[in-house]
Order: structure tokens, then C-alpha cells, then sequence
């Protein structure tokens, strides 16, 4: 199977999981999970989705617990998507295209439609069909990653940083908790449907957060370079707000080498510990770094 027909194979299993989920956790009879569904089924390219997935079926694990470790992470990362868009955060009216959810139904109903998300990721872990001490060790994944010592500690740091100036140091610490560690929870619940060894899942950290980090860069200079019907949501805003990001550092041609020498140290790693069986998720950490979307 080559990239693409892989990808859209993983994309397809993530999607029929998401709507199992909805059907189980989010009745329709229920405005905030109307206002969930709304932003969770809005489209997305679902990288930490695939990511669980493609884990997974590289270590040679369970893909029936991995499909519904990959519905959980997605309603968390949409959660925070749900959040993040709110005036009281980054004010954003338009997500993947669309409007963004507090727009199309109220902020009170947005902020419990994130809440009810956050909430049902974790039943969702939960009632995976795998052994308990398996749903475990994905729920404490999920938890760090998206906790005080992951994504909720980066964001933290992001509206800190708002109004301070961050060197590179800073900048990259932001990073690594607000992208890199919800990347690794993925990754992680993907190592622990195929119940990896430990040296296994500390060499899918070190490609985990080098993604994140990558991501992010490539972010920053979407963020000065591409048009919002490119991104499905406002572009600029960074440079408004007086942001430090990659490029206000090193400009966006600079930016993106940085991207490109990270990109090329974190598949270098990832090939010596896994060899030709890492080959798509190679294949997605290059396609990441020329996305335009």
C-alpha cells in the first residue's frame, strides 16, 4: 500500500470510530453535544488519529482498541480546538472553514460542548476492547499529554507569552507542551494497544515531540504565508498580537531550514530504532513539513 492509500486506509478506520463514538457518547437530543458533533465531524486532517493507528499497526497491536484509543484523542485535541477559538482565548471565528463553534452556537454552549468532549475521550479509552491495565496506561497517556504537564501547561505558557517577548528556549518549551505533548499521548496510545517495551515507546517520544516541534514551525509560517481559504481559519494574528513565533525569530525562509534539519534528525532516529516498518510515519513527518493547510 503506498502513503496515501495507507493514510486514507487509517483515515477511514479514525472516521468510523469517531461516529461510533458519537452514536454511544453524544446524543443528538442534546444541544451541547449537537454544538460536539458540529466541530468533532467538521473535517481535519486527523494526524493524531492516524497517528494512534499507524503506531499500532507498525508494532503489530490490537487495531480494534487502537480505533477507539484514535476517537478519544480527536475529541480531546477538539475540545481544546473549541476552546482555543473562544473570545476569551483567541477570539477566532472561523475553524477548518466553518464557523467556529461558539459562533454557530453560543459561547455558554461551546465551552460545555469542549467540557463534554474532554469528558467522553476518557470513556472512550475506557471502554476499548482491550485488557484493563491496556485502557490504563492509554488514559495516563492521554491525562499527561493533555494536562498540567502537557497541552494545558503549554497553553498556559502561550497567553503568558503573549505579552512577553520568548527566546527560542521558551519558545520551544511552549511547543513542546501546547503541540508536542498531545502528539506524544497519541503516540503512546497507539505503543500501548501494541503493549510495547519501554525502549520502544521512549524512541516514539523522541519522534513524537521532534513532529510537534516541526508542526509548529510550519504553523508559524503558514500562519505569515498562506490565505485563510488555504487554512480554514485567520491568518496574521500571531504578528497582530505581537507574538514571537520561529519566523518573528528567524524569518520564514529560516524558519522552515530549521524545520527541514528537525525533520531529517527526528526520521534519522526513527529509522534507526524501527527500520523499513517506520517508513509511513517518515512518510507523514515529510508530508507534514510541506503541508499548506
Amino acid at each position: 500500500m503506498d502513503y496515501q492509500e495507507q493514510y486514507q486506509n487509517y483515515l477511514a478506520q479514525a472516521m468510523a470510530a469517531l461516529e461510533k463514538a458519537c452514536g454511544c457518547f453524544l446524543p443528538e437530543e442534546s444541544e451541547v453535544c449537537r454544538a460536539a458533533r458540529y466541530s468533532l465531524m467538521g473535517g481535519g486532517k486527523r494526524i493524531r488519529a492516524v497517528l494512534v493507528l499507524s503506531v499500532c499497526d507498525m508494532l503489530g497491536g490490537s487495531m480494534q482498541a487502537a480505533q477507539q484509543f484514535a476517537a478519544a484523542v480527536e475529541m480531546l485535541h477538539c475540545y481544546s480546538l473549541i476552546h482555543d477559538d473562544l473570545p476569551c482565548m483567541d477570539n477566532d471565528d472561523l475553524r477548518r472553514g466553518r464557523p467556529s463553534c461558539h459562533k454557530a452556537f453560543s459561547e455558554a454552549t461551546a465551552m460545555l460542548a469542549g467540557d463534554v468532549l474532554l469528558t467522553e475521550a476518557f470513556e472512550t479509552v475506557a471502554n476499548a476492547p482491550a485488557d484493563a491495565s491496556v485502557c490504563v496506561q492509554a488514559a495516563r497517556a492521554l491525562g499527561a499529554g493533555a494536562g498540567s504537564r502537557g497541552m494545558v501547561y503549554g497553553q498556559e505558557l502561550d497567553l503568558k507569552y503573549e505579552a512577553l517577548a520568548a527566546t527560542e528556549d521558551q519558545l520551544r518549551l511552549i511547543h513542546r507542551n501546547k503541540t508536542g505533548a498531545l502528539i506524544n499521548a497519541a503516540i503512546q496510545m497507539g505503543a500501548a494497544a501494541a503493549k510495547a517495551d519501554e525502549a520502544q515507546c521512549r524512541a516514539l517520544e523522541q519522534y513524537a515531540y521532534g513532529l510537534g516541534l516541526v508542526f509548529q514551525i510550519v504553523d508559524d509560517v503558514l500562519d505569515v504565508t498562506s490565505t485563510p481559504e488555504q487554512l480554514g481559519k485567520p491568518i496574521g494574528s500571531d504578528s497582530e498580537n505581537g507574538k514571537t513565533t520561529f519566523v518573528t525569530l528567524y524569518g520564514a525562509e529560516g524558519a522552515m531550514k530549521l524545520a527541514h534539519d528537525l525533520n531529517q534528525e527526528t526520521c534519522t532516529e526513527l529509522h534507526r530504532n524501527f527500520g523499513e516498518k517506520a517508513a509511513f510515519l517518515e512518510q507523514l513527518a515529510q508530508q507534514l513539513l510541506v503541508r499548506k493547510n
